[in-house]
């Protein structure tokens, strides 16, 4: 399989933290093409390909390296001054339900390390995700 290209590993990133429980919800399913259709990052990706490139990483998770390969993928593929965009991405999926399940903490962990973002980065993306999805009830 070709390596992906920048968008594609930043959609791996997403579809790796929403299926990190075993469970693609719809609301995670649709925060990914909500963050596809606007985010500046993804304005010249062709929405129609969503579907293929999700499809494209679940295949890889099953393959022998499995999230740590797609992790190594998505690494090589994303420039050093868009890691921090696509480390917002993955956590915009995972705050949509407003609760981070264990499975989703380890991988967004992981993430962490593997795009090398430092504590004061990752803890204000995060702050922020959260504060984006809350509600009033």
């Amino acid at each position: 399989m070709p390596a992906p290209t920048v968008h594609e590993a930043m959609i791996y990133l997403m579809v790796i933290t929403s299926a990190s429980d075993r469970d693609m919800t719809d609301d995670e399913l649709a925060r990914i093409g909500e963050v596809v259709r606007t985010w500046p990052v993804f304005h010249d990706f062709d929405e129609e390909n969503l579907i293929a490139v999700a499809q494209a990483c679940q295949k890889l998770l099953h393959e022998e390296k499995g999230l740590d390969g797609v992790l190594e993928l998505a690494r090589e593929a994303i420039p050093d001054r868009l890691r921090d965009t696509a480390y917002a991405a993955a956590v915009e999926v995972a705050a949509v339900d407003l609760e981070m399940r264990m499975e989703e903490l380890r991988v967004i962990q992981k993430l962490r390390q593997y795009l090398d973002l430092d504590t004061a980065t990752t803890s204000a993306v995060e702050r922020a995700a959260k504060a984006r999805h809350r509600m009033l009830t």
